[in-house]
């Protein structure tokens, strides 16, 4: 089931915008087709915006890194949003731009308030989303001051505004679900991405790539003992070791597929670890069926388990090293 997020655009003290975000989510927790959870910036307190582009997914603040986990986590948005001064307010603004492919491909509503129903917020934010590859629904809820709160400050929305708030969560579940397909996609990229910089951590021998690409709490199968290596040390501890026989390293990997959903993913297929020994005889080395499993941490994929292995004569109980895919 998709996970839509209520982003409550406001952190100003004395805000009205509470009241409305827990409208939305009440009436939306109503509904089984989508998981709703309600996200407040005041729980996200970002920097002005301090990121390079951020368009790898990779972040140097770790607040960054907890707010793109937070949007990445969702599959769609509802934005709760007042006008100020005739535009956004800074702060959703800010946290919109501190990410980047974790809002791609996904869809954006919009509730708005203020006095004239924040509408020119909302224009705003549709050039804002255009940009970050969210798509945009046409149905909006439109709340002014003057008629649907009272004394401007407690929030009395007319029963009419329940219709438009069905629609409008109509549409992002709809979109959301449709572009479900389209996120794969950009998953399998990243997958594969990663793969890619594990290849060339390898070739070039540089253990800090490669523990990028590792969650701490790693736990492989390798070809050598122990059963298991457990942790990003223990890892690249073996990979120091494959580094101190080879002058020069090279790592193929042949039929990868790769299988995503949600926040977890699976690849398989074959690799060889082969190269210039330190003694200068060039090794081919054996093929070997590779696994890796994949978590997004919000920080991009990495992978939580891998296994290499070899098949064995049941005969003799030895690895048949000779075979090739």
């Amino acid at each position: 089931m998709i996970t839509i997020g209520i982003v409550l655009g406001s952190t100003r003290p004395g805000r009205v915008g509470d009241q409305v975000a827990r409208w939305v989510h009440e009436r939306a927790t109503r509904r089984t087709d989508a998981e709703f959870t309600l996200i407040d910036l005041r729980d996200h307190p970002l920097p002005h915006l301090e990121e390079p582009p951020g368009f790898s997914g990779e972040y140097q603040d770790e607040r960054t890194r907890a707010w793109a986990a937070t949007v990445a986590a969702c599959d769609g948005f509802v934005l709760v949003t007042p006008e100020y001064n005739h535009s956004v307010p800074g702060v959703l603004k800010n946290a919109m731009d501190h990410v980047h492919v974790e809002w791609n491909t996904k869809a954006a509503g919009f509730v708005s308030y203020g006095g004239v129903g924040g509408a020119r917020s909302v224009e705003q934010l549709r050039l804002v989303c255009g940009a970050l590859q969210l798509a945009d629904v046409a149905p909006q809820v439109t709340l002014p001051l003057a008629t649907e709160f009272e004394n401007r400050t407690v929030f009395k929305p007319g029963d009419h505004q329940l219709a438009a708030l069905d629609l409008l969560l109509d549409h992002v579940v709809a979109w959301s679900t449709a572009l479900a397909p389209l996120r794969r996609g950009d998953a399998e990229a990243a997958i594969r991405g990663r793969i890619d910089a594990i290849v060339d951590g390898l070739r070039n021998k540089d253990l800090e790539a490669l523990r990028r690409c590792y969650a701490p709490d790693v736990v492989s199968f390798d070809v050598e003992p122990p059963l298991q290596h457990v942790g990003t040390d223990a890892k690249l501890k073996n990979w120091a070791k494959v580094f101190t026989f080879f002058e020069k390293v090279d790592y193929e990997l042949r039929d990868l597929t790769v299988t995503v959903s949600g926040d977890l993913a699976v690849g398989h297929g074959f690799g060889r670890v082969s190269g210039i020994l330190t003694n200068g005889v060039a090794a081919d080395g054996m093929w070997v069926r590779a696994t890796f499993v994949f978590r997004n941490t919000g920080d991009g994929w990495v992978i939580v388990h891998d296994q290499a292995s070899v098949p064995f004569d049941m005969a003799t109980g030895k690895g048949v090293t000779d075979l090739e895919p």
